[in-house]
This record gives structure tokens, sequence and C-alpha cells, in this order.
């Protein structure tokens, strides 16, 4: 039995035994409870959805060229964080020619927020020369339930891990070395009750930075760019709650930067 039809048998059952039963009060109130889960099912966050729209956006890279996907999933406002700060996407991708060979890359984590409106990958690319690198990607909800990219970093390992023999793998794969199982989690849904207020990072006053939150302050993400060119990216979500810290991506300045999944 799905989790949808659980649900809807349990307030069922809730609601038809409450004419009853000598509990009437008690069982109408857990029918309605019941209800108001089934009406959240469709809202409730899904790391799963989002892997997936960051493997069919590699997969279109490849197929369809690098520049053409990546103006296909950026969502409206889109930044890319280079060694020289944030740019808009759109302006950097509006002009650009595809390339003969994409970049390849795959999640390794995915965390979301309670409602799914803000999720952040995490995972590892591979460019066409074979540099390997990590990048970050934050996820935005879209009207139409599917995902688009809204933020981006990424670097490529310093030092380059040794060379290894790739296994037999099928021809439509995405395939990057050093990649792992996908991992991923959910935020702790609010459940109608106080949230504790996100932590507040200190600063330097040279350091450029922004912090977004999920519609349901459950996830949240800041980009730091500092004066040196050191670039970082601090995940927090709600945990048992408290805000804990799911990721701390920073790299240090390089001026021989390679290009992330997203070209940057």
């Amino acid at each position: 039995m799905t989790a949808r039809n659980l649900v809807f048998a349990i307030a069922l059952a809730a609601l038809l035994s409450a004419c009853t039963s000598s509990q009437a009060q008690q069982r109408k109130r857990q029918g309605r409870e019941a209800a108001s889960v089934l009406d959240r099912l469709d809202t409730i966050g899904d790391p799963g959805r989002v892997v997936a729209a960051d493997i069919a956006f590699a997969r279109k890279a490849r197929d369809e060229g690098q520049w053409t996907a990546s103006r296909e999933y950026a969502a409206t406002g889109a930044l890319l964080h280079g060694r020289d700060g944030t740019i808009p996407a759109a302006s950097f991708l509006a002009e650009l020619a595809d390339p003969a060979e994409a970049v390849a890359w795959s999640p390794t984590a995915v965390w979301s927020s309670c409602d799914g409106t803000l999720a952040v990958s995490f995972g590892r690319f591979q460019d066409p020369e074979g540099l390997l690198g990590s990048y970050v990607t934050a996820w935005d909800l879209q009207s139409d339930r599917g995902y688009k990219w809204s933020y981006e970093m990424a670097a490529p390992d310093n030092p380059q891990p040794a060379p290894r023999t790739a296994p037999d793998i099928p021809e439509d794969a995405i395939i990057v070395p050093g990649m792992t199982a996908i991992d991923g989690r959910v935020a702790d849904c609010a459940r109608g009750g106080p949230i504790a207020l996100p932590p507040e990072a200190e600063l330097a006053d040279n350091v450029k930075s922004r912090t977004r939150q999920s519609d349901d302050w459950t996830l949240q993400y800041r980009w730091e760019h500092h004066a040196d060119g050191t670039r970082r990216v601090v995940v927090d979500w709600l945990r048992n709650g408290v805000w804990e810290q799911a990721l701390d991506f920073t790299v240090p300045p390089d001026p021989a930067s390679a290009p992330s999944p997203q070209g940057q």
C-alpha cells in the first residue's frame, strides 16, 4: 500500500469509527490530522526529484550541448560563482556556443527543505581533459513541481587524484570518478510549532555574501566571496529542533580554476 493510500485509509477509518465509538472526539481529531498529512504529501521535500533533475541536466548537456542545457535548467536570477565572484547566469550564458564536449557530473548528496522549495546538491565533475573536481548547486522548486538551478560553484581537486581504470559502464550512464552512492536527506518539518532561528554568520566587512532560506525556513545556504578570492558555501538545516551544518565547501583562491558543470 502506498503512503498516500495508507494515510487515506487511516483518515477514513478514524472518521467512520467516530460515529459509534465512545472516543468519537479523539478519533475525529486523528482523522483531521491524517487528512492534513494527506494534503501535505505532495509538498514534502523529495531529494530523489532533485537528483533526477541534476542527472537529467548532465545528460542534456552531454546530448544537446553544455550551454544549451545550462540555459534550459537555469532558474530566473540564477548565479554562477567563479573565481572573481558571482555573476548572473543569464547574461553569461546568453551568447555562448556549445563546446564540442560537455563537462560530465553527478551528485553524491542532496539536502532538501521539508517543504521542498529549496534543495542543495553536492557532487563530482570531470571536464573533457580529465580534470576532476567537486561542485555545489542550489535548486529552486518551480510552479510545475520541477526543479531548476539557482546557484552553482565548482572547483577542481588540488591535488588531482591518481588515475584509475574505469569499469565497463552503460553507454548512456553519467559516471564521474570518485562518485559514490547518492545520499538524499530531508530537513525536519516544523509541524505547526515555532522554528528556531537559523544561525547568523559573523563575516568581515570585505566578504561578499548572500543567504537563501526555503519558504518554510528549514534549510538555508550561504555563499561567500572573500577579498583574497576564497569561495565558500555553507548549508544549514533543521534537525531535531536545532540547526545543524550539512555542508561547508570552501575553495581557496586559484587563478587556474577549471570550468564547472555550468561553466564557471
